[in-house]
């Protein structure tokens, strides 16, 4: 894998092009990364999370002479939201530390291993909450509707820099839509009396 710390300094200047480039590098490792918690947490949601912030502060990183320091900070955030979500929802994940506050040794283990307990199955599908989503997405409107309904469409399987180029908007503004529509989407399912996992 190349050093896709080569688009560090133009994406600390603020530049969309080079972040796109670094997208296309690290999108996929971080996909990878973040595996493991597909079980118990919405990693799409943590990827982009983690995009948004690595888009605020990669112009704080400064690489430590090994490559791919921004992909690191990143990994290392999509780590971290994803088992903030864990701790939050009180889910254990095995071989993931979920409870606690962390520190330093955290993620350690005895000779014995960590004291997990198994992930409870997932739910079959709830047709009630299917309809109240898909009626909730019908009430987006505008770009933040376009943007989430081309990311579910696209199943993950491309890009977001090229999901926003499709819809000829900036990646970051791409982002912020997906988030915007996320949001009214739960604020809907909320109204609308919708009981969401914890």
């Amino acid at each position: 894998m190349i050093d896709l710390d080569v688009y560090l300094p133009e994406i600390a200047a603020g530049s969309e092009e080079a972040f796109t480039g670094w997208l296309a590098g690290a999108e996929g490792p971080l996909r990878r990364s973040l595996g493991r918690f597909a079980a118990s947490v919405d990693t799409e949601a943590m990827l982009q999370e983690t995009l948004l912030r690595i888009w605020q502060v990669a112009g704080r990183c400064r690489p430590d002479g090994q490559p791919n320091s921004l992909l690191r900070l990143a990994s290392r955030i999509a780590r971290n939201l994803a088992l903030d979500e864990i701790r939050r929802r009180r889910v254990v994940v095995p071989g993931v530390v979920g409870g606690g506050a962390g520190g330093p040794g955290a993620g350690d283990h005895g000779a014995d291993g960590p004291a997990v307990e198994p992930i409870d199955p997932e739910p079959p599908p709830d047709p009630i909450l299917r309809e109240r989503i898909r009626r909730c997405l019908e009430r987006l409107r505008g770009a933040p509707r376009r943007a989430l309904l081309l990311r579910i469409e696209s199943a993950g399987g491309e890009p977001d820099g090229d999901l926003a180029a499709r819809l000829n908007l900036r990646l970051n503004t791409f982002l912020q839509n997906v988030t915007r529509a996320r949001r009214q989407v739960a604020l809907c399912l909320e109204r609308s009396g919708a009981r969401m996992p914890s």
